[in-house]
């Protein structure tokens, strides 16, 4: 074994926290596209309906903990 360089990147084993992590987190996003699927939104009026999906699209990311998941995921505590 060679001594380290200054510059070196030390190597980690990978956890099984980022594999489960990315489950959740695409668990998530297809859990929350069946809920926005399910509504009744094709009966709003046309020009309504794009408002509603976009609204839909954008308010998910404030709704889930993504960025405490992520540091979940890299160091193992929540937060």
């Amino acid at each position: 074994m060679s001594p380290r360089e200054p510059g070196d990147i030390p190597v980690t084993e990978p956890t099984w926290r980022k594999p489960a992590g990315a489950f959740v987190l695409i668990a998530l996003i297809v859990a929350w596209a069946v809920l926005i699927a399910s509504l009744p939104i094709g009966r709003l009026p046309g020009l309504l309906q794009p408002i509603v999906y976009v609204v839909a699209g954008i308010g998910w990311i404030w709704l889930f903990p993504f960025r405490r998941l992520f540091t979940w995921m890299e160091t193992g505590r929540w937060g």
